[in-house]
């Protein structure tokens, strides 16, 4: 037995101090971007995201909507394992259907569809706009484009058809495929479109190009992409089935891979790993993780990950210290392992980007993570409440609220990801909800600022100056106390008419 001479300490317990802001710290010179994979010193990674945040390898979490948005906006997410293979390829290739700025049809109808049947299917998409053609297939001919502005059920019946109400193709402004997004955006402003539809050589739909995107392209100007302009999206792995799953997540064109358990030190990771070199070079990324020190990024790392998760029990669902007595502090475990990653950079040359995952309850503790280190950060709970996730939206007394559940739950029935065999033992995570917080675009936007202004206030304007130039101080309890406002927060008075 060992017992290390150290308190377990969370992001809750420090601060930054300010630095010097200069004339140079204002929001247009700072850059948030990261890289996502290990790269030689001084040179550039072969992946880097504007945006340091990415989703959670999660059912509740990241759909292909969320990660087409996530990655609309600079970050990237990773799709969930626990599923088939086929099906995990599936969403990989609904995200790499898209490019920047141009969304694949996610519905496409005839025009004899009843306008019920339409509706249905407009509900379950993010962007409420359906695609008319001649046999309701993507490569027939293009008729025309409904929305849910275009009819009402109660006006116009259930059984009238999607063809009684669309907009047809003659009354529409269209494009060529080889329209850039800034001719796109300029057609469609020109000519007061909502939706430009973007066609190939036979007429038939192969994007469409939305005017509320214009906002979020005009603000996020460097979305996730690859060589060909595709809006890059990760994918959860396991140590079982990794010989068929990788290949097949490969050839639905996924750009980086990640290991998807709660305890990450372990000769299986390292197994995959080495398999993954072996078999592929360089040419394909691969995340590790999760781990909580120094030895175990050092076992990571050597094996030849990508990147490694930081954090083990500190999830908003996760019960893991509870039921196993396992896990550290977010705050030590990435002081730790942010020491191990430099010393490791400086005896190979190698740089292994680190993963804040876990611990992070607002969105100071992912400026604190990030002035602590970490390069990017990874989050469940924060995406789980937006509108691009996949779980219910529920309203309970008269409150709305998105449901979230982990990995470990038994909900999730992941008991292989916790070491468990066929039916669980124990939950290692929790189902419940979460208030819902509206759309991605928004929250993202919001965040992106908050970590500007920490930013500048710390006298940084890159991530590497912020590691490096970052003043900490922890904090007490009497501290803690005197943190929030401490006041009575004024509400909206109806005598005001606020």
């Amino acid at each position: 037995m060992k017992i290390l001479p150290e308190v377990s300490r969370t992001l809750s317990e420090y601060l930054l101090l300010p630095g010097l802001t200069t004339e140079d710290c204002t929001p247009d010179n700072v850059l948030l971007d990261a890289p996502l994979v290990r790269h030689r010193v001084g040179e550039e990674p072969g992946i880097r995201i504007a945006t340091p945040m990415v989703s959670a390898i999660m059912q509740a979490v990241s759909s292909p909507s969320l990660a087409v948005a996530l990655a609309q906006v600079g970050g990237m997410s990773f799709i969930h394992q626990n599923q088939q293979i086929e099906d995990q390829a599936a969403d990989v290739r609904a995200v790499k259907r898209h490019r920047a700025g141009f969304r694949a049809c996610e519905v496409v109808v005839a025009p004899q569809t009843p306008l019920g049947d339409v509706a249905r299917q407009l509900a379950q998409t993010e962007h409420g706009v359906a695609v008319v053609t001649q046999d309701g297939t993507t490569g027939s001919a293009f008729l025309g484009l409904i929305s849910p502005d275009d009819f009402h059920l109660q006006r116009h019946g259930s059984s009238e058809t999607a063809g009684s109400r669309m907009r047809e193709r003659g009354s529409l402004v269209t494009a060529p495929s080889t329209v850039s997004l800034s001719e796109a955006n300029e057609l469609i402003w020109e000519h007061h479109q909502d939706v430009l539809p973007v066609l190939g050589e036979n007429g038939e739909v192969v994007s469409l190009v939305l005017k509320r995107d214009y906002q979020a392209h005009k603000t996020f100007h460097h979305a996730s992409v690859d060589g060909d302009k595709r809006l890059r999206v990760g994918a959860g792995i396991n140590s079982r089935d990794f010989k068929d799953r990788i290949p097949a997540l490969l050839e639905a064109g996924v750009d980086v891979l990640c290991l998807d358990s709660s305890d990450g030190y372990s000769v299986y990771q390292g197994n995959v790993l080495e398999f993954v070199k072996e078999k592929y070079g360089e040419s394909v990324f691969v995340g590790a993780g999760n781990v909580v020190d120094g030895r175990a990024f050092r076992y990571l790392a050597d094996a030849g990950a990508a990147f490694v998760k930081v954090g083990i029990g500190g999830g908003a669902i996760c019960t893991t210290r509870e039921q196993k007595g396992i896990g550290r502090g977010q705050a030590s475990a990435l002081l730790d392992v942010v020491a191990a990653r430099d010393l490791y950079a400086q005896e190979t040359g190698t740089y292994v980007p680190l993963c804040c995952d876990g611990g992070l309850l607002n969105d100071s503790h992912m400026a604190l993570a990030l002035a602590m280190g970490a390069d990017f950060i990874m989050l469940g709970r924060y995406f789980a409440r937006l509108d691009e996730s996949p779980s219910r939206k529920l309203q309970i007394d008269g409150q709305w609220y998105k449901e979230y559940w982990g990995e470990g739950s038994r909900r999730a029935q992941n008991a292989a990801r916790y070491g468990q065999r066929g039916q669980m033992a124990f939950e290692e995570g929790v189902d419940g909800y979460v208030p819902y917080a509206g759309s991605l675009y928004d929250n993202v936007a919001r965040t992106r600022a908050k970590l500007t202004a920490t930013m500048i206030s710390c006298g940084s304007t890159n991530l590497p100056d912020f590691h490096r130039d970052a003043v900490m101080v922890e904090v007490s309890a009497e501290s803690m106390r005197q943190t929030g406002a401490e006041i009575a927060v004024r509400r909206p008075a109806i005598d005001a008419g606020e």
